[in-house]
């Protein structure tokens, strides 16, 4: 065959295996037997082997996987991968349904879904062609696992409209598949996998995407990233067009439009449940007309247009061994409870957390206990009471320590804690907290270093402090167990991307008492350099929005230490970024724009800017974008199909424009 006419019947084969995988995978409908769809495969794996230059990123071949990676690129997503919020109770329900009808009146429908239970990923599409898929991370920033999404059949290569589009959605490993890893792995002598997210999750992060190919993963999309310009105006919308281009969604979805029939829905599915051929945690319910989504909008973490609500959590009882003491890297002394070994909700629980002596006491918890445990949210075990008709007079009560298990130091209770504290700085178990701290994703994300290697370079005296890190060299590394050279090498350069990290990223590491993920960036966007944060008075503090007095006081507190001020210098020495690198902060006596201290909202679609583009030019020039009208806004950006945000605005008499207006604005 030459190559014109191998070029032919590639292009066919594409299309032919394209068309059966979709009638298998998603349609759950095939059209031949399983024998054909082998000999089609195998003949484009010979063409291909013949003519390389024919193989082509959406080839059905690379369903089977490619070559094996060094590591995975981060990946940053253009529209954030928030977490919802949880309900825990039909009165939990109630208080969203409530909240959401006061923001924007009864007209209201709900979609209600199943809460698969899997790794939330994101795909990207570039003319309908797949071109990276990622995780979610840390909601910002994401792994690139483009190759391994690509092993996933459920997943199209090719969409059947050639359009740009970014989706979400939950790849999971269905049950038979589950149960069929592990029992090969139990043969071959491995740890069998504890339940199968953890099983998605492991597959999906393999370098070797063979090994995602061999696990037969599935996928259920359930959102567009941003539908500005696809022509869809609800959620429900927006799954029906999913389902029209090729995506697989999940078909058990329903629309609501009360309390009483979403409590309905979450009672069929709590007793369909169990038969069910994939995990399923709980059921989200979101409102389903994007204009309401806009008016309802976010907070920091979540929007308040969706909540998850989780199963009740499955309990067993079990013995309680031994209580075992714990120091945080804020000095915090917490206790354990130690477990005979007991399987909830999936996985072997053998530890689960006590908080305080204040709760032993409340709960009366003795060493030798009968006790029920039960996962929180289906991911945290903790002890639930103590069955006291089970004790046999041996149970000691269990009495916290006068001294710190790791230093010795006198332990104190501070004004108004229930938690005791070590308070001395030199902790080893403080300080080695707050290394792993320092590494994980949140603050400086160094791939590698994990609590084992960090435990491993501390025990060994190679770092005392987080500066130490940057002082590592590659024969220190390789020295440790389990690090080879490649590993080694890997690291070295994790640590070495980590300096170049922006502000935010640092100060969250540094482990600033009461000062979260939020805040630091909140701090890092107003301040912008580490010089100035450092000489900020409280009064300076507290003038910025969302810095209460206790989080002003921790921080004036921290920076006043000489410790502190050494630690400084040796990062800036060894070249960490002390600069803020996202968006600046434009103050209305800096700006010059009509937008500077404006409150405005954006409505309906725009053409020329997506909607988080035009917000992030308003607060580059010292506007407020939010997400409804008020009396206090000030203008409204009114797109095509703007919809009841444009009433109202109208009716309060609020100032609006075209997108023609604002880009005019805008580039002025």
């Amino acid at each position: 065959m030459d190559k014109v006419a191998a070029q032919e019947r590639v292009q066919e084969l594409h299309e032919l295996l394209n068309q059966y995988n979709y009638e298998y995978h998603v349609l759950d409908k095939p059209s031949v037997p399983d024998a054909e769809y082998d000999r089609l495969m195998r003949e484009l794996i010979q063409l291909e082997e013949e003519f390389p230059e024919l193989q082509t990123g959406d080839s059905p071949t690379v369903r089977v996987g490619g070559q094996v990676l060094e590591s995975f690129h981060k990946v940053e997503h253009r529209i954030p991968m928030l977490s919802l919020g949880n309900a825990f109770n039909e009165q939990d329900l109630r208080d969203f349904d409530r909240r959401a009808r006061q923001a924007v009146g009864d007209s209201i429908s709900y979609v209600c879904e199943l809460k698969i239970d899997g790794l939330a990923v994101s795909l990207r599409y570039e003319q309908g062609r797949f071109v990276q898929g990622s995780t979610r991370g840390d909601g910002t920033i994401g792994e690139d696992i483009t190759v391994n999404l690509k092993t996933i059949r459920s997943i199209p290569l090719r969409l059947k409209n050639a359009i740009d589009i970014e989706v979400r959605g939950e790849a999971f490993m269905p049950r038979k598949s589950f149960e069929k890893l592990n029992a090969a792995r139990l043969e071959n002598e491995e740890e069998p996998f504890a339940n199968p997210r953890n099983a998605a999750a492991g597959s999906l992060r393999q370098l070797d995407p063979k090994i995602a190919a061999s696990r037969n993963l599935d996928i259920f999309l359930y959102a567009i990233a941003d539908s500005t310009n696809l022509g869809v105006d609800s959620h429900s919308e927006g799954l029906d067009m999913l389902d029209e281009v090729g995506f697989k969604t999940n078909p058990e979805r329903r629309r609501c439009a009360s309390v009483e029939e979403i409590l309905d829905y979450i009672a069929e599915w709590t007793e369909k449940r169990p038969a069910l051929a994939y995990d399923i945690d709980g059921i989200v319910i979101k409102v389903d007309s994007f204009d309401q989504q806009d008016e309802l909008g976010f907070t920091a973490k979540s929007p308040r247009w969706a909540i998850a609500y989780k199963f009740p959590a499955e309990e067993v009882t079990t013995k309680l061994i031994d209580i075992e003491l714990s120091v945080g890297r804020t000095g915090v002394i917490t206790p354990t409870a130690i477990l005979e070994p007991v399987r909830v909700a999936g996985t072997t629980v053998q530890r689960a957390s006590l908080h305080n002596e204040d709760l032993i006491r409340e709960k009366d918890i003795r060493i030798g206990d009968t006790v029920v445990v039960k996962k929180a949210g289906d991911i945290i075990p903790e002890v639930v009471n103590v069955l006291v008709e089970k004790r046999t007079g041996d149970e000691p009560e269990f009495y916290m320590p006068t001294h710190c298990p790791e230093c010795e130091s006198d332990l104190v209770r501070l004004d108004g804690e229930v938690a005791l504290r070590c308070i001395n700085p030199k902790c080893p178990a403080q300080i080695r907290e707050g290394l792993i701290h320092f590494v994980s994703r949140n603050a400086m994300n160094i791939d590698g270093l994990g609590e084992k290697v960090i435990s491993q370079l501390f025990d060994e005296k190679l770092i005392s402090d987080v500066a130490d890190l940057y002082t590592l060299t590659k024969v220190q590394l390789i020295n440790l167990e389990r690090m080879g050279e490649k590993s080694a090498d890997n690291l070295l350069a994790a640590i070495e991307n980590s300096k170049s990290n922006s502000l935010e990223k640092l100060l969250f590491g540094l482990g600033i008492r009461h000062v979260g993920a939020k805040a630091a960036k909140t701090l890092a966007q107003h301040f912008e350099t580490m010089e100035k944060l450092q000489v900020a008075t409280r009064e300076e503090l507290t003038a910025v929005n969302e810095i209460g007095e206790k989080m002003a006081d921790a921080v004036v507190t921290y920076f006043e230490l000489s410790e502190v001020h050494e630690l400084l210098n040796e990062l800036r020495e060894y070249g960490i970024n002390m600069e803020y690198k996202g968006p600046k902060l434009v103050s209305v006596e800096e700006s010059d724009s009509y937008f500077a201290g404006k409150t405005i909202v954006l409505t309906g679609k725009l053409e020329q800017l997506s909607r988080n583009e035009a917000k992030a030019e308003i607060e580059a020039l010292g506007g407020k974008v939010t997400g409804s009208v008020s009396k206090s806004t000030d203008l409204l950006i009114a797109g095509e199909a703007a919809g009841s945000k444009l009433t109202k605005a109208q009716d309060l008499k609020i100032e609006v424009w075209d997108e023609e207006r604002l880009v005019q604005e805008l580039r002025k």
